[in-house]
């Protein structure tokens, strides 16, 4: 990006969070649905990936359908925005009381191991609010966050979510991010990590919807040096709220397992994504055979 459209960016930004929350809740979700529908009928770089991505997930939708589940995929990821605007000025504990969790007795099995946990989801649903959930449940826990550009934007985006009660470590391309993740498992504490986009040049091979790609290996990777336990995250929107599933602990004690635990991750996301498409907020390439496409809008 240019350094104007560094600046454009960080004072879009900027401007959502300091307005939207002042908004009539009726009006603010109203325009941004509005917004996106809007998105899906112009038919962008971000939405036509989008509608490529979905058709590999609904392979028996026809073009009416797809156009549907286009539509309601962008109303899905525009209310993730409004909401991620509205947070800072919305009563937390409320909105954890709000959210439905399925599978929690998980994180007390892996806490009560003493070899803490690393819960890895897709772009799916509102991940802040999962976070804030998981905050009024069992305290902070420690995450990532992806260097931005400008640095004033990044800062913007760890300051929101260490207001949720996350700490967050700088992804700096050494070490230090892993061994601080390694730090707090061996504290018995709680890691999360978005685990469906492959942002490195180490991901691992599985196959997702019958397609060959790659998933980032940290998660596998840091279970398996840990001891701690890999819980696959679903969320995804209710029609008044949000919903999560903690699945089942996938078991990795040695890194000669991470590939397999990595394909398992894989096979938990695709079950999740497919009884929820609309909610998979993926308007990047996602798989090699989609590389060499035109430069997409990107999506944070």
């Amino acid at each position: 990006m240019s350094t104007l459209s560094q600046r454009l960016s960080e004072l879009g930004y900027a401007t959502g969070w300091r307005l939207v929350r002042r908004l009539p809740r009726s009006f603010g979700a109203a325009t941004f649905a509005f917004g996106a529908d809007m998105a899906a009928r112009r038919g962008g770089g971000g939405v036509r990936q989008l509608r490529a991505n979905l058709a590999r997930v609904v392979p028996q939708a026809g073009e009416a359908e797809l156009d549907e589940l286009v539509r309601r995929a962008m109303r899905s990821y525009a209310r993730y925005w409004y909401e991620t605007f509205r947070l800072p000025a919305m009563d937390h504990a409320a909105v954890a009381k709000q959210v439905t969790v399925t599978g929690a007795e998980n994180i007390d099995a892996a806490l009560a191991e003493g070899n803490g946990a690393v819960m890895t989801l897709p772009h799916s649903g509102n991940w802040d609010i999962a976070g804030v959930w998981l905050a009024s449940y069992a305290g902070t826990f420690t995450t990532v966050a992806e260097r931005l550009k400008p640095e004033s934007l990044y800062r913007r985006f760890v300051s929101f979510r260490e207001s949720l009660g996350f700490e967050i470590v700088p992804l700096t391309g050494d070490s230090a991010a892993m061994r601080l993740l390694l730090r707090r498992l061996r504290e018995n504490k709680l890691v999360v990590l978005l685990g469906d986009r492959d942002l490195t040049s180490s991901g691992i091979p599985v196959r997702f919807f019958g397609e060959k790609t790659h998933l980032p290996p940290g998660p596998a990777r840091l279970a398996a040096t840990t001891g701690a336990a890999l819980l696959p995250t679903g969320c995804w929107f209710t029609e008044d709220g949000w919903e999560i599933r903690i699945h089942p602990r996938i078991r990795v004690t040695q890194r000669a397992e991470v590939p397999a635990a990595t394909q398992a991750l894989a096979d938990v996301f695709a079950g999740d994504i497919a009884a929820h498409p609309a909610d998979w907020h993926m308007l990047q390439p996602f798989w090699p055979a989609d590389a060499a496409a035109p430069t997409l809008e990107e999506a944070s």
